[in-house]
């Protein structure tokens, strides 16, 4: 999961909860009146409530780099925040049509490649990409879908205008915490939800099974799901198993598999069971040893021969992180008036390209002031935010860029929204950002809300669980 950007001009940041004027949002009333009238005690206690339900269900994560075995719990945050109906319509609409367009590219440049005809995105920047995979040139896939799961992070900056900071199509995670999220709300504050019409999120299981049934090969009428994960040692692990407890299907990791006659299989106390489509939480690298790494133990040896021949389906498809790396996000605008014939709902964030030697002087000149980014880079690391940094990480980070300036994009801070978050002081605005997970197989299609991430110290930019931020529950009000 990935950073956000902020501003260093509070005068400018929009209140999600109050107006200007300093008056509740119609949203936020019955919030305000029963949430906020409770003692500071009540809420505290609460909280600890929540942490105990969290470490008792074992919703942590672990740190790279840290001890091994070293995990975390992610910081839960009992105030919600609220959407209204009329602007979750907006943004799914966008959603929508950003995935699709994104979707649409990647079947074009394993395909004719219209797009680089078009002369809309030059040719080195899809084919040199480290990440555009030509193992998949000319595999076609169910539905013409590439990510099947996409999480979209969005920033806000005013009441009515949005910003796609950042597209992942490869392995997106977070659900689980949006889903674990509501039951906690649910749990603690039961007469919130009984003044409150929030339309529900508990079904995003079944909605993830039925992309995954639309992705099998064709001619499977009860494809065989599973999900594969790299192991327990991962991450994102928790997630990984509690999303294949919710479908009702297996968890397996690589050695669990196998391919005989260009079909996949999976071991089982009754025998080897043919298996249809793999939700597969392992990257490229891994996931063939045969094709890509050849020191991988995470992944199944023929697993990419079968998956050309149409016998299984990989949810993400290979090669999909050539659309979600940082310098593709450019030109994502521009896909969407090529493929859709549509103008843009939803906004990038303004971006400069290193590469290009104007952006990198107006860059260099700036550094103080933007958010500096590897065009590969994720979780938040290898970036600079530089009105929190010192001239000493400024100067080493120009060096950085003088080295590769191709590696690197640059982005200006803004001025994002605030929400109520509860802190030590009492109730106070703290940055967020929002990560709505998108599904496509034969329709595109999205639970309301999705996982709002919180920058939970005060003036803090960065919102990623590795790095101390929290999360909080994502209300859409049904009217």
């Amino acid at each position: 999961m990935d950073e956000i950007t902020s501003s260093a001009t509070p005068t400018l940041i929009f209140d999600e909860m109050h107006t200007t004027e300093g008056e509740v949002r119609h949203q936020y009333e019955a919030v305000a009146r029963q949430l906020f009238n409770l003692p500071h005690e009540a809420l505290v206690q609460k909280q600890r409530e929540a942490e105990m339900l969290f470490r008792r269900l074992g919703i942590t994560f672990a740190v790279y780099g840290e001890a091994a075995g070293a995990e975390r719990l992610i910081p839960f945050d009992i105030v919600p925040r609220i959407f209204g109906a009329q602007e979750w319509a907006r943004l799914e609409q966008g959603l929508k049509q950003r995935v699709t367009a994104l979707n649409a590219f990647l079947h074009d440049i394993y395909h004719e490649q219209n797009i680089i005809k078009a002369g809309i995105i030059p040719a080195h920047q899809v084919l040199n990409n480290k990440l555009y995979c030509k193992q998949m040139q000319g595999i076609d896939l169910p539905n013409q879908v590439y990510a099947h799961v996409a999480g979209i992070d969005l920033v806000r900056v005013d009441a009515n205008d949005f910003y796609v900071l950042e597209d992942n199509l490869r392995t997106p995670s977070g659900v689980s915490y949006m889903m674990e999220n509501r039951k906690t709300m649910m749990r603690l504050f039961p007469d919130l939800f009984a003044a409150h019409s929030v339309a529900p999120v508990e079904h995003y299981p079944q909605m993830l099974l039925d992309s995954l049934r639309e992705s099998a090969p064709p001619y499977i009428l009860n494809p065989t799901i599973v999900v594969m994960t790299p192991g327990a040692y991962n991450s994102a692990y928790f997630e990984h198993a509690f999303l294949a407890s919710q479908m009702g299907v297996e968890l397996v990791e690589g050695k669990d598999l196998f391919v005989h006659d260009d079909k996949v299989y999976m071991h089982t106390t009754e025998g080897p069971q043919q298996v249809h489509v793999i939700y597969r939480r392992v990257d490229d690298d891994f996931l063939d040893p045969t094709v890509f790494n050849p020191n991988s133990t995470l992944g199944v040896p023929g697993l990419m021969n079968a998956y050309r021949k149409g016998n299984v389906a990989l949810a993400n498809a290979v090669g999909t992180g050539v659309a979600d790396d940082k310098s593709t996000y450019l030109y994502v605008p521009a896909m969407i008036e090529f493929y859709l014939g549509e103008k843009p709902i939803l906004s990038n964030v303004p971006t400069w390209r290193l590469e290009l030697e104007d952006d990198m002087r107006h860059v260099l000149a700036h550094l103080p002031e933007l958010v500096v980014k590897e065009v590969q880079g994720s979780g938040g690391y290898g970036m600079l935010i530089g009105p929190t940094s010192t001239k000493q990480e400024i100067a080493d980070y120009r060096e950085r860029i003088l080295a590769d300036p191709a590696n690197f994009i640059a982005q200006p801070t803004l001025a994002l929204s605030t929400c109520p978050t509860l802190v030590e002081a009492g109730i106070a605005p703290r940055h967020v950002d929002l990560r709505p997970f998108v599904l496509s197989g034969k329709e595109v299609r999205l639970a309301p809300g999705g996982l709002t991430r919180v920058a939970l110290a005060e003036g803090s930019l960065v919102v990623n669980s590795s790095q101390g931020g929290g999360t909080k529950d994502t209300w859409v009000l049904e009217d």
